[in-house]
């Protein structure tokens, strides 16, 4: 059975390049008739689904229209293809007594994949069809490479994101999910704008990566020969605008760590952080529930969307839940009773959990939340109490020393949004950062480092502020029904084809 695969793929090979070898000699057929085959500038007027939305004022009214032929139905002296444009397909009619001979000559050397403008009326057939008859055919590129065969498609999925450009083509789902996004994002803007924040750009490279624990990429400046790395946050910089006065600051960013490639994770990602003066973690989460619930509504016309055959409600408020109450709801452990790391040490052996000598009590708690409560939180949910030792950002709880007030939100399992009152204290923020210093010596190379720069403007005064960060990426697939997050990535990273990369690989 497998050989008969491998005999079927080199018969195929050899079809495609009998294929491109007939369009090369169109091309050549074109220039001798002089015709340009790869077209100038082309005026559209209108759009297929402008059309067809419209059929009542458009029927018999000339249009000028333009897009990539998907299928062609010869029958001698007139033809049928279907013309894909950005808003859909649209049938179009040529007919030779129309177009004279010499010219339809030219449409009997047209193949699936040319891009064509045409000029034409709009009318209905006898099958209920809204067509256009074309009057003028413009080629506007002659496609060389044929596009995948239509009963076949595109269905490779790792062919599809490595020939974006193809998907986009053949599979219209792919770019109603591509048009989506952009829909969310402007609307994301939307919302914070109308709420008086001020969208702002800071900095790529950062000479010290923070705002996070990860792994940064490292790169080197020639010109002043040092070591610089891509941001991993710009929660940093944000901060230090709302030190110098601008109250409330967001940005759509594109962050990088240097981490695992899975459904979930891609080392190059998009986020949205905010942070807003005199604000706190009950701020953030409230700003959290209404940006996603508003993108949902407007975009989508419901806050419910299904996801993977789940029904998910966005519509706030959201459930609420500690770490320390979920961790007890799902494994009957209760951290909130313990005092000693020997007993966080001893649920963790009870639950088959992994932790180093080094973790604190904290840490442990991190890590059983993660194994055995974060699957379960399927509809959106605030999940808070989230210890020090895990968050050196974060304002500590005054009630509750050991926690902070941070909160992360959680939709189908995963996480889709951090946030918290940030810490404005310069003297506690520099004891956390000599902690997370401790951690690196110890082996813990994502923890935070030093950075003396952000210490010196807390010194001179961060106002209580509310800082949030949404996954964008994340929060698209769940908008988007999508079930990986190489599926809302115009070009996820991959492998090269012939396997060159070293020491890594892709994690499903």
């Amino acid at each position: 059975m497998s050989e008969e695969r491998v005999l079927t793929a080199q018969e195929q090979e050899r079809e495609l390049n009998s294929q491109m070898e007939v369009r090369r000699d169109k091309l050549a057929q074109y220039e001798a008739d002089g015709i340009y085959p790869f077209g100038q500038r082309f005026v559209v007027q209108y759009h297929a689904e402008e059309i067809k939305n419209d059929f009542k004022n458009f029927d018999g009214q000339p249009v000028t229209i333009a897009g990539r032929l998907m299928t062609i139905r010869s029958h001698g002296k007139t033809a049928f293809a279907n013309l894909r444009d950005l808003s859909g397909d649209i049938q179009v009619y040529f007919r030779e007594d129309e177009l004279g001979e010499e010219s339809y000559k030219h449409v009997k050397m047209l193949d699936m994949g040319d891009i064509v403008g045409i000029e034409g009326h709009v009318f209905r057939t006898h099958m209920g069809e809204i067509t256009i008859k074309v009057n003028k055919l413009t080629l506007l590129s002659k496609s060389l490479r044929p596009l995948p065969e239509k009963w076949h498609g595109l269905k490779d999925t790792e062919l599809r994101y490595r020939q974006r450009y193809v998907d986009l083509i053949v599979n219209p789902e792919v770019r109603d999910t591509f048009v989506k996004r952009t829909k969310i994002v402007a609307k994301m803007r939307e919302y914070l704008t109308k709420n008086h924040f001020m969208e702002v750009e800071t900095p790529m490279l950062h000479a010290i990566p923070g705002g996070a624990a990860a792994r940064p990429f490292i790169t080197h400046h020639n010109a002043l020969n040092m070591d610089i790395y891509l941001r991993i946050s710009p929660e940093l910089h944000l901060k230090r605008l709302i030190v110098g006065g601008l109250e409330r600051v967001f940005e759509i960013n594109r962050s990088f760590r240097n981490e695992g490639v899975d459904n979930r994770h891609n080392p190059e990602f998009t986020m949205m952080e905010s942070y807003q003066a005199y604000g706190n973690v009950n701020d953030a989460i409230e700003l959290t529930e209404n940006i996603i619930a508003y993108c949902a509504q407007e975009v989508l016309g419901s806050t419910k969307v299904n996801y993977q055959g789940t029904e998910i409600e966005f519509r706030p408020p959201w459930n609420r839940i500690t770490m320390q109450e979920g961790v007890k709801k799902y494994t009957g452990e209760d951290f909130d009773a313990i005092e000693t790391i020997e007993e966080a040490r001893a649920i963790a052996d009870r639950l088959n959990v992994e932790y180093q000598q080094a973790d604190g009590i904290g840490k442990i708690l991190n890590y059983c939340f993660e194994e055995y409560v974060e699957k379960n939180l399927i509809e959106p949910t605030i999940v808070y109490g989230h210890p020090v030792e895990i968050s050196p950002l974060a304002k500590q709880n005054r009630e509750k020393p050991l926690t902070t007030e941070r909160f992360e939100a959680f939709v189908y399992g995963r996480e889709i949004a951090n946030g918290y009152s940030e810490l404005n204290d310069p003297i506690d923020q520099l004891q956390r950062f000599e902690k997370q210093l401790e951690e690196r010596e110890a082996g813990d190379d994502e923890a935070h480092r030093m950075d003396h720069d952000f210490v010196n403007a807390l010194e001179y005064g961060l106002p209580p502020t509310a800082g949030l960060g949404i996954g964008i990426d994340r929060m698209v697939m769940f908008l988007t029904d999508s079930p990986s997050i190489r599926d809302v990535l115009f070009f996820p990273l991959m492998k090269p084809e012939d396997g060159s990369a070293r020491n890594g690989g892709e994690e499903e």
